[in-house]
């Protein structure tokens, strides 16, 4: 464990949230997140510093208010009834590039890092491109596409541990990376990511090709290398494709992205052996997408579901989205209801890869 000099900060008193800008307007988690939904925050604290994040979370925990930590709301869905606590907003903004290595904010949109790696001629997170949401979120899930992980690519990350009250930073190995989007700090408050570094490869040649749709968008043969522009390019192409790039114009990008993890199993059911299949340290990893598809939901469906305001994706059946005007209960009760006809169909039971703040699924 090695220490931040941001430890030896002083928490500022209890209702001060130090420099950080506190929100007076009335504010909804529906101007928050990218799915538009979600109710009321109880306060809503903007920090812009790292010292201020930092100071914000000590001071609310030693009020004993309860604290929800928010990045670029692309993840995240929050009840009807909102988040009666401190919501501290991470807007940090430090970027720097030191030779091969990325020393990113949290609050960094996370297309930017993409694009300044590219700019410094720096390779490894092409295939990142485009997915939506800021750098503190990209070790929490350990966020990964077409073949490639943050994990492959992350050298150390800055924590707030709540519990202890203190600043650590982390090496990739304590990270608890391993299956697919998970990571020491999924599913639990105790840690709060303030900045991340990432050790990446001087070249404009991409990383090999890893995924097969990308490889064939390419032209190339999975294990190729190509431009890493190029690969960027085709990324943004694939991921626009499928409705997955966030434009607020198009009701197909309202959503917190995929809803379901990819599940992994000890043995495949019967009924999915035709379905594609994944080799992971925990067993065999199937597709979410597919066991959907095939238990009868189409891109789409939903429209008949509840009030309607609430569908898959006309292009991509993993993504809950908002057509307008849904409620987080419309959300919740299509992806309840696309979930139990999968495990009724394969025995299954899908779990949300999104946050899930005062709702559940049935």
């Amino acid at each position: 464990m090695t220490s931040s000099p941001l430890q030896s900060a002083t928490a500022p008193e209890t209702g001060d949230p130090g420099s950080a800008t506190a929100a007076h307007r009335p504010v909804s988690f529906a101007d928050l997140t990218t799915i538009h939904v979600g109710g009321p925050v109880g306060r809503l604290v903007e920090a812009t510093t790292s010292q201020e994040l930092v100071d914000a979370v000590r001071s609310a925990d030693a009020a004993g208010t309860p604290v929800l930590v928010i990045g670029g709301g692309s993840n995240l869905l929050v009840g009807d009834d909102g988040f009666d606590g401190t919501v501290v907003r991470v807007a940090t903004s430090g970027l720097r590039v030191d030779g091969t290595r990325m020393h990113v904010d949290a609050g960094v949109e996370w297309d930017l890092v993409v694009r300044t790696a590219l700019d410094h001629g720096l390779a490894g997170i092409e295939a990142l491109s485009g997915i939506p949401g800021s750098t503190g979120g990209t070790p929490v899930q350990n966020v990964g596409a077409y073949g490639a992980s943050t994990s492959d690519w992350l050298e150390s990350v800055t924590v707030l541990d709540r519990e202890s009250g203190e600043v650590e930073v982390w090496d990739n190995a304590r990270c608890g990376f391993g299956s697919h989007r998970s990571s020491a700090f999924k599913y639990t408050d105790r840690y709060v990511v303030v900045d991340v570094t990432f050790a990446l490869r001087r070249s404009d040649e991409s990383a090999p090709v890893r995924y097969a749709a990308l490889a064939e968008r390419l032209g190339v043969r999975i294990g190729e290398s190509v431009s890493a522009r190029e690969v960027r390019d085709a990324v943004i192409a694939l991921r626009t494709d499928r409705g997955m790039v966030w434009d607020e114009a198009e009701h197909d990008s309202w959503s917190v992205g995929s809803f379901f993890l990819n599940p992994i199993v000890s043995s495949v059911p019967p009924e999915a052996l035709g379905s594609p299949q994944f080799t992971d340290p925990k067993g065999i990893k199937l597709s979410a997408a597919w066991l959907i598809e095939h238990a009868g939901f189409s891109r789409g469906y939903g429209e008949r579901v509840g009030t309607g305001r609430a569908t898959l994706s006309t292009r991509h059946v993993l993504a809950v989205t908002n057509r307008g005007g849904a409620s987080a209960a419309d959300v919740t009760a299509l992806a309840s209801h696309v979930r139990a006809g999968v495990r009724d169909k394969y025995g299954i039971t899908l779990i949300p890869e999104c946050r899930l703040v005062n709702c559940t699924l049935d």
